[in-house]
């Protein structure tokens, strides 16, 4: 098979610039000759209210994304648009260094995720039931992208540049500089990346006109490049021992342009097509990402007691600008061109405090507040173009302006303790949220307030030095999101309208846990059985207008239900080769009664994911990754199957330059494909994105002083 690229990453500058630090900061005592003592993190650890993923072994930590990363982490999945879902469901809040950010929150979060550098990325935190202190938003869970955190004396950092096929690549430079109670820290980013899918949407439908049966095609070949620059600066001032200062800020901006050439046509089933014609758009696109954050910690008086005050501020702005040239051949006409503009603004501002008091015993009580405010402007303009002036004449069918804020108040109070051979930690949060949405087009307001309280447990018993058993119980919530709640008939692809609903209500879930793990023989095993309870779950009712024409809405589900087991594998089969193993057999069950379909539908799967580490010399890594995603449940049908490959290969050149090549996607298996059967409906759409993508890559550590290395090599940061 030909690979379509070459590529990169060099995982070595992150254990490069640990090693410096610890020698920096904790000199050690001289060492017996002849014997080297290492220590390295461990790949996933099991906490008392989350799991814990090192990334630094992942090859495509250079030149990947964080949806690059976070597809290797077990239960978790991200689809080619960067859609991600914990356990197959989408509800999950993504953080990052323990915060929401306006990047990672609405319609902007899956193209965020394709843009969010995995160079950044420490490591994960996966929090199926998450306690008290994250906010309760997202039924599936909270997952918490914790960021590297420069803590060296001295000047040090990394230079990455790695190159691939279609004119992809990516160069970084990142350094830090600490002297005394000061550091300093920063980097520069540019990412170059360019995609390819095809779309193919098959449907035969009922005229709800005539009652005739119609069938029809519309076929897509999209193109686009991105180019992404980003700009990154801290500063960490110890002011003494007890009290210290963090600054952040980053800025990250996406341009690039955007093409696609659209074929649809419809006739009876079987017959002669009655009706042909062509849409080509040529389309610009550009956002910008800003984020700011302040962060105070001071010490108090008993040992482990604390205060942290925070204030962050982060935008995400979109504009994008498309031109359409339509012709029809069948009925014959002549061509037409109009035009659309898209904007999407989102402002998140939060600000609160955390307070941890330790007592006697080993408990300790943690205390805080939360506000979170959201500014969301959705205004798109569309305007078809008069083919004898050239004059723009605004098109209302497309053209809306929508506003939604919401705000979040919360207080929350957790405390922990240890009971025997157990561990407890109880909290309960307390929120009142306020929404208020108004579409200007038509002058449509809609308003929602509720105050909730959301419990959560976590409990673990250490059975052995080597093996542990948890159990944990939380309420969550999943608010719609703000697009979900604008009325407005969306025409922007005319045979598949679009509208949201300003009566959807928040999704309330229970989610429950048991599992265990332990350590047998040097392999490391973990199992959780879960089971989840939702109410007014928000879904997509897809329904017929016309005879080519469907219209997808929002609606809330009566009630779904999830279980499953969650299991995990991992180990050395033999001193060079080690394995990882992963999987979610889930059940779901959905009841669309209320909706006007069919009552409990149900269905059995399994998620897993499989990877091998072969290193044959110190200097040399093979990695081979395969991962499969089950198909899911929609109340109309479902969602098929898809299954991925990815390689990866590292050579140390020197002592701190490396060489990697990586290919995601050997096979090209990022196949998305959508079943709807109704009576008056049967609708299969695939989306194929040409994944297999290829780079070739050097990184290189600068800085820092140097230490021995033993003589195995171990890039686990």
């Amino acid at each position: 098979m030909t690979l379509r690229g070459c590529a990169s990453a060099a995982a070595l500058a992150a254990v490069s610039l640990l090693a410096h630090a610890a020698a920096a900061a904790d000199p050690s005592p001289p060492a017996v000759e002849g014997v080297v003592v290492t220590a390295a993190r461990q790949k996933a650890q099991v906490l008392l209210d989350r799991r814990v993923y090192s990334v630094g072994t992942d090859l495509r930590s250079g030149s990947g994304t964080a949806a690059d990363i976070l597809s290797t982490i077990p239960s978790v999945d991200v689809d080619p648009d960067g859609l991600i879902t914990l356990r197959g469901d989408p509800n999950v809040t993504i953080l990052v260094d323990g915060k929401p950010s306006a990047q990672f929150s609405g319609a902007a979060r899956g193209l965020s995720l394709l843009q969010f550098s995995a160079r950044d990325i420490d490591r994960i935190e996966v929090m199926s039931n998450p306690p008290a202190q994250y906010r309760a938003e997202g039924a599936a869970g909270v997952i918490n992208i914790v960021t590297h955190r420069h803590r060296q004396a001295g000047l040090s950092g990394t230079a990455d540049a790695s190159l691939g096929d279609k004119r992809r690549f990516v160069a970084a430079l990142n350094g830090a500089y600490g002297v005394g109670r000061l550091q300093l820290s920063g980097g520069v980013t540019l990412r170059q990346d360019a995609k390819e899918r095809q779309v193919d949407d098959r449907r035969t439908a009922v005229d709800p006109t005539t009652g005739a049966r119609v069938a029809s095609q519309e076929t897509i070949d999209e193109h686009f490049k991105r180019l992404i620059p980003l700009v990154k600066v801290g500063l960490d001032y110890a002011f003494s021992d007890s009290r210290s200062l963090s600054l952040s800020l980053s800025h990250r901006e996406l341009t690039g342009d955007r093409f696609f050439g659209q074929n649809d046509r419809s006739g009876p089933p079987g017959g002669a097509a009655t009706s042909r014609s062509d849409r080509h758009s040529q389309g610009h696109e550009w956002s910008v990402d800003n984020a700011q954050n302040l962060r105070f910690a001071q010490k108090l008086w008993r040992p482990g007691e604390s205060l942290d005050l925070f204030v962050q501020r982060s935008d995400t702005r979109e504009r994008e600008r498309y031109a359409y040239l339509n012709t029809a051949a069948l009925p014959a006409g002549p061509p037409s061109r109009d035009t659309l503009r898209l904007s999407l603004d989102l402002v998140t501002v939060e600000a609160g405090a955390d307070y941890v008091l330790p007592m006697a015993g080993g408990r300790t009580l943690k205390v805080g507040y939360d506000f979170e405010g959201n500014a969301n402007r959705f205004d798109n303009a569309g305007a078809n173009i008069d083919p004898v002036t050239g004059a723009a004449v605004d098109n209302p069918a497309i053209t809306s302006h929508f506003r939604y804020h919401q705000q979040v108040s919360a207080a929350y109070g957790q405390f922990e303790t240890p009971l025997g051979a157990w561990t407890v930690q109880s909290g309960v949060r307390l929120e009142q949220t306020d929404i208020h949405t108004r579409l200007l087009t038509g002058g449509v307001d809609g308003a929602q307030h509720y105050f909730r309280a959301y419990p959560s447990l976590n409990v673990t018993r250490r059975l052995s030095d080597d093996a542990r058993l948890t159990l944990s119980v939380s309420r969550r919530i999943t608010r719609p999101d703000p697009q979900a709640l604008n009325p407005f008939i969306d025409s922007q692809d005319t045979r598949n309208l679009r509208a949201g609903s300003a009566g959807l209500l928040p999704q309330d879930t229970w989610s429950y846990e048991i599992g265990g793990g332990a350590s047998v023989a040097g392999q490391t095993l973990g199992l959780t059985g879960y089971y989840r309870f939702n109410r007014d779950s928000v879904t997509d009712v897809t329904r017929v207008i016309s005879a080519d024409v469907v219209l997808v809405t929002k609606t809330n589900l009566p009630r779904s239900k999830a279980a499953g087991l969650d299991f995990t594998a991992g180990g050395r089969l033999v001193p060079q080769l080690s394995y990882s193993l992963s999987g979610n057999l889930f059940w779901t069950q959905i009841d669309a009664s209320g909706l006007g379909f069919s009552g409990l539908r149900e269905t059995l799967g399994l998620n897993a994911k499989a990877s091998l580490d072969y290193r044959p010399t110190g200097a040399d890594t093979a990695q081979l990754s395969f991962t499969r995603t089950d198909r899911r449940l929609t109340p109309q049908g479902f969602v098929s199957a898809s299954n991925q490959v990815n390689l990866g290969y590292r050579r140390r050149l020197w002592r701190d330059l490396s060489a990697v090549v990586t290919v995601t996607d050997l096979f090209d298996g990022q196949r998305f494909e959508r079943i709807v059967t109704t009576p008056t409906l049967q609708d299969r759409y695939t989306r194929h994105q040409f994944g297999r993508v290829g780079y070739f890559g050097l990184s290189y550590v600068l800085g820092g002083p140097k230490k021995p290395r033993a003589s195995g090599f171990d890039y686990d940061p």
